[in-house]
């Protein structure tokens, strides 16, 4: 599990434990297969003509929201799983099988003609129920690779992994969106899924390098911790599928009325009364003292901001999409560009980007921003792209109608893309750094849990603000968003000096 151990082996690359390379390609095709699939999932829901599902864009935005909602959501069982039942290590392993049969399952139409609607579903309950698995451990190996005492080379080996991230997100749109736009969207789905399967036999064939990290440790392992978890497991996972059963059964019976749309309202609002209800009594009985009780409700001004900048980026794979597939001009020497590519100019330009921001933050030394300025500007910035897409949208000839040829440039939603990648370099890395750094060591779990059950919240958002598409006209539609990110991103800016405060020398 330790560096050291790795040096013994001599099979260090680079520099870093081999190991990093092994969970790099497992990442990156990970990611390659949720972004490919992430940018033909609007698209093929709201397709009448070529054998998609031919959805309105009410119910495909909402439909959207859940599932994104439900990967981010399910991290929490997921690490617990890790921690308490499989380790790290096999939840990966697991995770991958379940995200590699999710995407088999969207591609199953190509061979099981009328299996469209229910093979869908359960591709997308596969996805989310497996990236729940991997995502949040596979982040976790990577630290296990390195000892505590190397904290600069753990840093190096995480920038090295963020990339594989980003490697993924470029490639993924790029090639499922072209095979599933030009080809077939089945085959566009299948194609994240053999992705998937290639880093799941790259994976298993490299971990032997990972040196232990990422298995069960002894005191999870003990027989009668072991039982007890197994139980809560058991439990838990029978509940779950007891509310199901009986969701499912409500709405095919016809006994309740509720539409998808307005499930996901309620589940929004849901989330925000328990995270409000949660944070209050942390703050309430949780904490220790004073200090402690307003670095946790900085925190929470925190979650309310991540929910609110996720609920404006994560447009890019809903009303940005149709934006682009619909009102943009995407033809280039007379041949159009699928409209998934544009799903790759922000992780370009987060390559590029990144190092840049990371050595400007260096460089202003002790006047960086404060942590909610760097909130504030995040929000502004986003906002601003908003502002250049319905400016853009302005100039959207009457009879665009998705024909070839015919729309605005594809400038707009590429500056667009800029300003909410370097919104995002400003907000999200803070805001995971200051989360673990504001929040008391025994509560540093639950408060990390906290951050991405605002994004969550935040890509639940996004979706149900795409589904209002077709009630409002782009440009009013992306000048209200615009409107309510840059407002919260003013009051982060004018209220820092105060939320700075709280933080009680937290940077």
């Amino acid at each position: 599990m330790t560096t050291s151990t790795a040096h013994a082996a001599g099979d260090d690359v680079l520099g870093h434990p081999r190991g990093l390379m092994t969970l790099f390609f497992t990442e990156l095709r990970e990611r390659f297969g949720y972004y490919g699939m992430r940018a033909l999932l609007v698209l093929y829901m709201t397709d009448a003509a070529r054998g998609g599902l031919g959805l309105g864009n009410e119910i495909s935005g909402a439909i959207y929201g859940l599932f994104t909602f439900g990967v981010y959501a399910l991290a929490l069982p997921g690490g617990w799983i890790a921690d308490r039942v499989i380790g790290q290590r096999q939840a990966v392993f697991v995770g991958g099988i379940i995200i590699a049969a999710g995407y088999y399952s969207l591609g199953l139409p190509m061979v099981v003609p009328g299996s469209e609607l229910w093979s869908f579903y359960l591709g997308l309950a596969l996805v989310v129920i497996g990236t729940g698995l991997l995502k949040p451990n596979v982040s976790v190996i990577v630290g296990g690779l390195y000892t505590e005492d190397a904290p600069a080379r753990r840093d190096a080996g995480f920038s090295i992994f963020y990339m594989g991230i980003n490697l993924g997100a470029f490639f993924g749109p790029l090639l499922c969106g072209f095979v599933g736009e030009k080809v077939n969207w089945h085959l566009g789905f299948s194609l994240a899924g053999v992705g998937m399967t290639l880093g799941l036999i790259q994976y298993v064939a490299g971990r032997k390098y990972l040196r232990g990290a990422g298995e069960l440790v002894a005191e999870a392992a003990e027989p009668a911790r072991l039982a007890s978890a197994r139980r809560s497991l058991g439990i838990a996972l029978v509940a779950v599928a007891v509310l199901v059963a009986g969701l499912a059964g409500l709405m095919t019976s016809g006994s309740t009325d509720v539409s998808i749309v307005e499930f996901a309202q309620w589940t929004g609002a849901i989330v925000v009364v328990v995270a409000v209800i949660y944070f209050a009594s942390v703050i309430s009985f949780g904490c220790h003292d004073r200090v402690e009780r307003q670095r946790v409700f900085v925190i929470f001004l925190l979650f309310l901001g991540a929910a609110m900048f996720w609920s404006g980026f994560e447009q890019a794979g809903t009303s940005m999409n149709i934006y682009a597939r619909d009102l943009t001009d995407r033809v280039v020497f007379g041949w159009e560009m699928p409209t998934t590519w544009l799903q790759s100019v922000n992780p370009v330009f987060i390559i590029l980007l990144a190092p840049v921001m990371g050595m400007l933050w260096v460089k202003l030394g002790e006047r960086n921003p404060s942590i909610p300025l760097k909130f504030g500007m995040g929000l502004v910035l986003l906002g601003v792209g908003f502002l250049v897409l319905a400016w853009g949208a302005l100039y959207v000839p009457d009879n665009a109608a998705g024909d070839p040829g015919v729309g605005v440039a594809m400038t707009w939603l590429v500056v667009t893309y800029f300003f909410h990648t370097v919104g995002e370099l400003a907000l999200s890395p803070v805001g995971l750094s200051s989360v673990t750094k504001l929040s008391p060591d025994r509560l540093v779990g639950q408060m990390m849990g906290t951050w991405f059950m605002g994004a969550a919240l935040g890509n639940l958002v996004a979706g149900l603000i795409a589904s209002r598409i077709d009630n409002l006209p782009p440009n009013e539609l992306f000048s209200v968003v615009a409107s309510l990110v840059v407002g919260a991103g003013v009051l982060f800016v004018l209220f820092s000096p105060l939320i700075n405060r709280m933080t009680h020398g937290v940077k």
